[in-house]
């Protein structure tokens, strides 16, 4: 019965897993359609001369993030229902949580050595 449980236990962490990265995909493909990159920067970093601010890491919570989305402050555009949906909404916001910087170029060797 044990071994049942621990199982079911992986298998619900293994769709729960798919499911994450099925939805940072999806935000991702967003993030890119809408070109929030040209704003925000390809790694969440904040766009140049003040373009967009940084939005990754530490994003703002959801409920802040969709009213920004929603009922944009500044030069942002606004992305009613009718553009952005609630469930791609709630994609784009899982691509923003879990974007990844670039690794410094001490961590790629080939890069690593050329600066030598």
């Amino acid at each position: 019965m044990k071994s049942i449980m621990i199982g079911m236990l992986s298998l619900v962490s293994l769709c729960a897993h798919s499911a994450d990265a099925d939805a940072i995909q999806r935000g991702k493909g967003l993030f890119m359609q809408h070109q929030c990159y040209s704003c925000h920067g390809t790694e969440g970093q904040g766009g140049e001369r003040n373009a967009g601010p940084k939005i990754f890491p530490n994003p703002t919570p959801f409920v802040a993030f969709e009213l920004q989305l929603r009922i944009p402050r500044n030069q942002m555009p606004r992305y009613p229902v009718q553009s952005i949906s609630d469930a791609q909404l709630k994609d784009l916001y899982t691509y923003v949580e879990n974007m990844r910087t670039s690794p410094a170029v001490a961590q790629i060797p080939l890069l690593n050595n050329a600066m030598r």
